[in-house]
């Protein structure tokens, strides 16, 4: 939780940042494009780590440097100070989703692990509900440096607990030793395998419908729907509302019917809320909440739909690496959505209607991107036994 709960909790705090330092909206906004954009880059060496030292050393490490990065944003004087920071912040707030995926598939197989991710994407969308509402009763009662601060004690909670409650998950004999030629070939051969880069493609876009309200939250919520620092949650609690039934449909129909078939689905829910938005944000005079916010959040249903089975995909596709396979896959997606947060919100926020529009392009990119590599390959999402070597096959290069 403490990646996006980073990201989230200071965006109550934009404009009293802005006036401080007197820097403008798209100056602030870069605070998370070079947040997302160390993340992404960090990304490609937490996964690799944890499969040649285990999981736990370096979940351990992450949240200790991600730590001493909130100090430092707390004490910043100065955008350039802060958006430093905030790039430390991101190489280090990645440990949590990346290794907690590749736990999850240390740990349980086939509908057990689609459960289990389930279970967790229902925990992961609680910090985009109140890490905003958090940030909004914490400028109220203080400044926005006590943000950072209650991020300095959040971090040291989850570090202490990490350390008295987590298990080691990869025994020392499945270790791989950590060469750069060979990190650097493993990741050239993903990026090669057909069916790897279309599903990170597949998941990216289909989030990142979503992940434009989010990068543009201090706009939408305050400008477009008229609310206050403290009214963050109106746009939030419903959006983290429908992931969380997303999640909670994917558990229950592990099993039930086929990884494919749900997919499907979601993909189907996520055209309709977005084609939804977009029309009503065409006809609408003034977007406003309830309406604005219903199409998202069941777009959110849709996108937690279909997360745990591409993720349980990509990572069966490298079974010996799947840390590595869970680097790279954040990797891209992290990539893409530091361009969404700095430069495209920034292009489109200022319009309700191009935000909508820009969100069912994502959507259908999705989908089409989906359908395309179910073409293309002969693989299905049923979960690969373990062991399999599906994606190594030189049918799945691109």
């Amino acid at each position: 939780m403490f990646g996006p709960f980073a990201i989230d909790s200071i965006f109550p705090a934009f404009g009293v940042i802005q006036a401080e330092f007197g820097i403008g909206a798209a100056a602030m906004q870069q605070s998370v494009s070079v947040y997302l954009l160390a993340y992404a880059l960090a990304s490609l060496v937490h996964g690799p780590l944890s499969d040649a030292y285990g999981r736990r050393p370096v979940i351990l490490a992450g949240v200790a440097l991600f730590l001493v990065a909130s100090v430092g944003c707390a004490l910043a004087s100065s955008l350039g100070e802060l958006l430093f920071w905030r790039a430390v912040q991101g190489m280090s707030s990645g440990v949590g989703i990346i290794i907690g995926r590749a736990i999850v598939r240390d740990l349980r197989e086939g509908e057990a692990a689609q459960r289990l991710m389930s279970q967790i994407s229902m925990i992961f969308t609680i910090a985009p509900a109140i890490a905003p509402i958090v940030g909004g009763w914490l400028l109220g009662w203080s400044n926005w440096q006590m943000i950072f601060w209650f991020l300095v004690g959040f971090a040291a909670v989850l570090w202490v607990l990490t350390a008295l409650t987590l298990p080691e998950t990869h025994p020392a004999p499945l270790r791989l030793p950590l060469s750069l030629r060979g990190l650097m070939r493993t990741n050239a051969h993903m990026l090669r395998n057909r069916s790897f880069v279309l599903l990170s493609l597949v998941g990216t876009f289909n989030f990142g419908a979503l992940f434009i309200y989010i990068a543009s939250a201090p706009v939408f919520v305050l400008q477009h729907l008229g609310l206050n620092e403290q009214q963050f949650g109106w746009f939030f609690a419903p959006t983290v509302a429908g992931m969380a039934f997303g999640a909670f449909l994917s558990g229950r129909s592990a099993g039930r019917i086929s990884p494919r078939a749900s997919a499907g689905l979601g993909f189907v829910v996520c055209v309709i809320a977005t084609s939804g938005g977009a029309l009503y944000a065409a006809l609408a005079d003034q977007v406003v909440f309830p309406w604005a916010v219903l199409p998202i959040a069941l777009n959110a249903v849709g996108v937690a739909l279909v997360f745990p089975i591409i993720t349980l995909a990509l990572l069966d596709l490298y079974p010996r690496h799947r840390g590595a396979a869970s680097s790279m896959q954040s990797f891209i997606s992290l990539l893409i959505s530091a361009g969404v947060a700095g430069l495209l919100s920034p292009l489109v926020s200022a319009s309700a209607s191009a935000l909508a529009w820009t969100a069912l392009a994502g959507s259908l990119l999705a989908a089409g991107l989906w359908l395309l590599q179910q073409r293309m390959s002969q693989q299905t999402l049923q979960v690969p036994l373990p062991g399999t070597a599906a994606g190594l096959e030189p049918t799945d290069r691109l």
